[in-house]
């Protein structure tokens, strides 16, 4: 069981890295003197049918963000969530007006907010490029739990 983990585990980090190169999130550079470098994490999730049986396994990269030093690598942090009461509202109203409801997913919407900041992190582990171990990643755009506010 461990070997097929193991193995899903691998194919969603190759899935996340390949859809955060597609989005062109990061550029890799030299750090440039007198900036931070943030640390990057695996987290792993495990998506489940309704039978209980598993249905999609997910892997992201994070930036360790609470690494991060306000005013230095962030001035404002910004988080586009809807307040539950507005969708509570939104529910209502479609209900009174006989309207159908839809739900989706935007795959990977977290990679898709540019930066107003310069913020450089490691390569992830397991992905460091060959002959580049010295390098780093600058963000384009943003990666999740990265303190900085996207736009």
């Amino acid at each position: 069981m461990k070997l097929q983990r193991r193995k899903f585990g691998k194919k969603a980090m190759d899935e996340e890295i390949a859809s955060i190169e597609k989005n062109h999130t990061w550029d890799l550079v030299d750090l440039p003197d007198e900036k931070n470098l943030i640390g990057v994490k695996w987290m792993y999730k495990i998506n489940y049918k309704e039978d209980g049986s598993i249905h999609k396994h997910k892997a992201r990269v994070v930036a360790k963000g609470y690494s991060q030093q306000p005013g230095v690598d962030f001035t404002k942090t910004f988080a586009p969530v809807a307040r539950m009461e507005t969708i509570r509202i939104l529910f209502v109203i479609s209900a009174q007006l006989e309207l159908p409801v839809y739900q989706l997913d935007v795959k990977s919407a977290c990679l898709n907010g540019k930066l107003e900041e310069e913020v450089y992190v490691e390569q992830p582990i397991g992905y460091t490029v060959q002959g580049k171990e010295d390098k780093v990643y600058h963000l384009i755009k943003s990666i999740i739990w990265a303190q900085t506010s996207s736009k």
